[in-house]
């Protein structure tokens, strides 16, 4: 007699080969999923979500120069994009100028190299900035990409409470996951605070922070550790930002999330709806939140990045389409669809143009927007969803016992987790116990040439002459003066974003405040 086979989730959730009621014997419909629109949110945050609207189609873009990433943001536009999303070199992330020596070779790379205010004017040029919402992904730097922005919309008539956008400011990920990080985490959560009550006063409309689980999937962790690893990040964002004196209900409506979206389209669609209840009720029965908005977890998705293959690179259009569709029916806000070559490198245009278009089809063409949770009340999806939820919850009681996201990362306990559950799925590949299309199976040696995006060598010698041109023409005096106010602020407790404005206005550069702050703050040694 054969031995049954089982089958489990990528998070290790043992799947039955069917579901009844008798699996939600204990299932109490109004407690776990009410309606949507409403606490616990499970099923929404809108009461009609699609029906009314669909999500913002947010195509991440940057490279090279400031101009480029404009023309490319002009040409998703009139694709039919709907917000815009912008990806930064490493030098902007790690708070180094493009004419840095630690720079080079990377300027304009993953991203586009943004040094001064006249980098941000030409990144935004032509565009409605108070018409289009703006995400841009960036952290240990974010409140100086936010001030950028802030002073290029003043500077062409627009107000900052007209400004619409989201800066994802997720330190505590970056320690656990990714590694942009400048300043040691205490001192990177007195910069995220401080943008909290800076937006609350000036930019209120403007997301905060988009605390991110994207990087920590990205860097090999399962479903149920994303989504229990982020929102241990956010309880401690809540927590510092009352510390410092903010009020919750003043600044929790500004905080969204961050999600990827893998190929096992059950358990995302599980994970996004846990994650959704998990917040709803941590900020009300936890922080004592009494704004419904500050209850409501508003996410963007975006494709995963770490599945796609650079075997067979048109076979991930497949799996943009299938990790799509399982983020709106998770019932994303927002939502980024990844080019099928960017295993290879950026994505050509042909590459975001379809990558949009996958989107446009979903939400056009397929059906899925009609009902506002289609897969609500499924005996399967619900059953997941409570068990993705019971195992998050494992993670954050663990968490809470080491003392908090900040205790949890300095003594290295996500990082092992997620490396872990990295050398597992890895194995699971090698041993062929997980399948992967092209990787190891259904392989193939082809010839065939992917047409990849060219980086233009002469971008890093034109972008560092703009950049020292700026220095040479501005007032040099007051800059010297201004940056002395930071160190100031910086050594005391006033809201560090007030003279960094005040610095950036008059021409200095990202990598001087951050070098300002790098001489107060010191900077992250991991192990140290």
């Amino acid at each position: 007699m054969q031995e049954e086979k089982h089958y489990f989730t990528d998070s290790g959730i043992e799947i039955n080969p069917f579901y009844s009621e008798n699996d939600l014997t204990d299932f109490d419909s109004e407690a776990y999923l009410g309606e949507p629109g409403s606490f616990p949110y499970t099923r929404g945050v809108q009461k009609d979500m699609y029906r009314g609207r669909f999500w913002t189609m947010r195509q991440y873009a940057g490279f090279g120069t400031a101009e480029a990433t404009n023309e490319r943001f002009h040409f998703l536009l009139n694709a039919g994009q709907t917000g815009l999303s912008c990806a930064f070199d490493l030098p902007t992330q790690m708070g180094y100028d493009s004419d840095h020596p630690r720079s080079d070779g990377e300027v304009g790379k993953v991203g586009v190299a943004i040094d001064s205010i006249e980098d941000m004017k030409l990144l935004m040029a032509g565009l409605p900035l108070d018409k289009v919402s703006t995400s841009m992904t960036i952290n240990a730097t974010a409140a100086i990409l936010l001030l950028l922005y802030e002073i290029t919309a003043e500077e062409n008539g627009i107000s900052p409470d007209k400004l619409n956008g989201t800066i994802q400011n997720d330190i505590l990920k970056e320690y656990a996951a990714r590694g942009t990080y400048i300043y040691p985490p205490r001192q990177s959560m007195r910069l995220i605070t401080d943008t909290f009550e800076y937006c609350n006063r000036y930019i209120p409309n403007w997301n905060t922070i988009s605390i991110s689980g994207y990087h920590i999937r990205e860097a090999g962790s399962t479903a149920v550790q994303e989504i229990a690893f982020t929102i241990a990040n956010g309880i401690s964002y809540v927590e510092a930002a009352l510390s410092a004196g903010l009020k919750i209900d003043d600044f929790a409506p500004r905080l969204s999330f961050f999600w990827n979206a893998h190929n096992n389209l059950f358990e995302e669609v599980a994970k996004y709806r846990a994650a959704r209840r998990m917040w709803a009720n941590i900020m009300k029965n936890r922080f004592n939140a009494k704004d419904s908005k500050s209850l409501k977890m508003r996410f963007h998705t975006q494709t995963g990045g770490s599945t796609l293959t650079a075997q067979q690179p048109e076979n991930n259009i497949i799996r943009v389409a299938i990790q799509s569709l399982a983020a709106v029916l998770g019932g994303t806000q927002s939502l980024h669809t990844n080019g099928f070559d960017e295993a290879l490198g950026l994505p050509t245009e042909r590459a975001a143009k379809i990558a949009l278009r996958t989107q446009q089809i979903i939400a056009y063409e397929s059906g899925v927007t009609d009902s506002v949770d289609p897969l609500g009340g499924s005996y399967f999806v619900e059953s997941l969803t409570n068990e993705v939820e019971t195992q998050a919850y494992k993670y954050l009681d663990k968490i809470d016992e080491m003392g908090g996201s900040v205790v949890a990362i300095e003594s290295g306990y996500m990082q092992d987790e997620i490396e872990k559950a990295a050398y597992s799925y890895a194995k699971a590949i090698d041993n062929e116990e997980k399948i992967v299309v092209s990787v190891n199976k259904f392989t193939e040696v082809t010839n065939d040439k992917t047409e990849v995006f060219p980086i233009d060598p002469v971008l890093q010698e034109n972008q560092i002459k703009r950049t020292k041109n700026v220095r040479q023409t501005r007032d040099n005096a007051l800059v010297k003066s201004l940056l002395a106010d930071i160190e100031l602020a910086a050594k005391g407790t006033q809201n560090l974003l007030l003279p960094m404005k005040a610095a950036l206005a008059n021409k200095a550069t990202l990598g001087e405040v951050s070098d300002i702050l790098r001489s107060v703050f010191g900077e992250f040694k991991p192990g140290s």
